[in-house]
């Protein structure tokens, strides 16, 4: 089920949105300050982080100019200004939308969905949404991954780059190219993310009983999975 971190001070309003998107079907965590909401956040356990920017202890802007170092996880950036240079300082910093309050619940449900989508890995080159390798199953509308039937544990990241490499096996994908598909950006000369995340896959895979090896690094190349 997709989870949505709520960052959020206002406890009246954290409740509302949590019941709100509870009954949209969604799981939801709550944090009530930016140092607690940045240290989830970061965990990638999550799938969107629904972030206010007015907050104590660390606000919204300084929260996803710490995180967008560390992770590139969906942000909805939700501010009680609505003038356009807010606007253009959040996503400035990484969020990929912003909602001004007061805010139309439907709306909101709206932007969430539609985010949500974007951040999917893309089928539309491929009619597959199911794969198979030996006992390891992989399903891009759940986002779940299966050995022998039972689930493993993989981050929405985490799950985005597998899906990358088992859908076009033997196919050398560049690094840039994967970076870009994976985490939404441009590769940076010193960035090594990819690598950080591909190594957290791997070793996954192999406490689970899978090869985790056949995720390959080619030096000079870029990623394959054979």
């Amino acid at each position: 089920m997709t989870s949505i971190l709520l960052i959020e001070d206002d406890i009246t309003l954290s409740n509302y949105l949590s019941d709100l998107l509870k009954k949209a079907g969604y799981l939801v965590e709550q944090c009530f300050d930016g140092e607690h909401g940045f240290n989830k956040a970061k965990s990638e356990q999550h799938h969107l982080v629904l972030l206010d920017k007015m907050l104590p202890k660390l606000d919204g802007v300084t929260l996803l100019k710490q995180l967008r170092q560390v992770s590139q996880i969906p942000v909805i950036m939700v501010s009680a200004k609505g003038a356009e240079e807010e606007r253009i300082l959040g996503f400035t910093h990484g969020a990929d939308d912003y909602v001004a309050k007061p805010f139309n619940s439907q709306e909101l449900l709206l932007r969430i969905e539609s985010l949500l989508r974007r951040a999917k890995p893309d089928i539309e080159s491929s009619s597959q949404e199911h794969m198979h390798f030996d006992d390891l199953s992989i399903d891009v509308n759940s986002q779940q991954v299966h050995l022998n039937e039972v689930l493993l544990d993989f981050t929405p990241i985490q799950f985005k780059l597998l899906w990358n490499l088992l859908s076009k096996q033997n196919v050398i994908i560049p690094k840039a190219e994967l970076h870009e598909a994976v985490l939404n950006k441009k590769l940076g000369a010193y960035d090594r993310s990819i690598d950080m995340h591909l190594s957290r896959v791997r070793r996954k895979l192999n406490e689970a009983g899978w090869q985790g090896d056949r995720l390959q690094t080619v030096h000079g190349k870029g990623y394959c999975f054979k």
